[in-house]
C-alpha cells in the first residue's frame, strides 16, 4: 500500500510538472507516458483539482493550467543537471550570439534551484566538457532570438538580404520555421517578392525589422515543407 501511495505522490507530481511545460496535454498522451489506464488519469487529474491546483479543459483538445498559475521551482537530479550543462556547452558554441546569450540567462535561473553539492558538481563537469565545434567561437549572426519571436506571433518581418550571387534585396517576409545546419541556421520563409517559401540564411541578412502587421498561419507542417522541396528537386 505504501509503495502504491509513493508511485502515485510522484506520478501526481509528474503529471504536474508536464502541465507546467506544455500548453496541453491530453489523458491518452499521459497514460502513455506513465504506463497507466486513462481512467487512473481521470482520477490523478480529480486529485489535483482537489488539492487546489487550477486545471483547465479544452473540450476535445486536452489539460492546460489557469493562466500565470505557478508551484515553486523544480528540483533538479544529477544526471538531469548534467544533461543541462552538456547542452549548454554545446549552445555556446553556436553561431548565433543571440541564441547563447538567451541560454546562458535561462540557465543560470536553472541553476539557481540546484542544491549545494550539485552545483559544484555542475561547476566541475563544466570545465570538463569541450565540443570542437565552431573552436574560435564565431558568432555569425545576432537574430535566432528575434526570430523565433516571430515565428510563434505570426509577425511580417521586412529584412536586408544578400544572396549567395552577391544581390541585396529588401523584402517582406512571413517567417515559418528554422534549421541548423552547423555551419549556419537557416530560416524557412514564405517571400512575398517571389511569392514562394524560400531558405534565408541569417548571416546573411543585412537588416531585420520585425513589422507589427501579422499574417495567417501557414496550413503545413515543416516535414510537409521539406517533402514539397523534394518533390520540386525530383519532379
Amino acid at each position: 500500500m505504501q509503495e502504491n501511495t509513493t508511485k502515485r505522490l510522484s506520478r501526481l507530481t509528474a503529471i504536474l510538472t508536464q502541465l507546467q511545460a506544455k500548453r496541453l496535454v491530453t489523458a491518452k498522451m499521459l497514460a502513455d507516458k506513465f504506463g497507466v489506464n486513462i481512467r487512473t488519469i481521470y482520477r490523478d487529474i480529480r486529485a489535483l483539482e482537489d488539492a487546489g491546483v487550477p486545471i483547465l479543459v479544452e473540450e476535445g483538445k486536452g489539460y492546460k493550467l489557469m493562466e500565470d498559475y505557478r508551484v515553486p521551482p523544480v528540483m533538479f537530479t544529477e544526471s538531469e543537471a548534467y544533461a543541462l550543462i552538456t547542452a549548454e556547452q554545446l549552445i555556446l558554441k553556436n553561431k548565433d550570439i543571440s541564441f547563447a546569450k538567451e541560454y546562458s540567462e535561462a540557465i543560470t535561473k536553472i541553476k539557481s534551484v540546484l542544491r549545494n553539492s550539485t552545483k559544484e558538481k555542475a561547476d566541475l563537469l563544466s570545465d570538463r566538457i569541450l565540443f570542437r565545434q565552431n573552436i574560435n567561437n564565431d558568432k555569425t549572426s545576432g537574430y535566432l532570438s528575434v526570430l523565433q519571436g516571430a515565428i510563434t506571433n505570426f509577425n511580417i518581418l521586412k529584412l536586408t538580404y544578400t544572396s549567395e550571387s552577391n544581390e541585396t534585396t529588401q523584402r517582406n517576409i512571413e517567417p515559418f520555421a528554422m534549421y541548423n545546419t552547423q555551419e549556419n541556421w537557416l530560416l524557412i520563409a514564405f517571400c512575398r517578392l517571389r511569392k514562394d517559401f524560400r531558405a534565408f540564411r541569417l548571416d546573411r541578412i543585412q537588416k531585420l525589422e520585425v513589422l507589427t502587421d501579422k499574417f495567417e498561419p501557414h496550413n503545413m507542417t515543416l516535414p510537409e515543407y521539406f517533402e514539397m522541396c523534394k518533390q520540386k528537386s525530383n519532379p
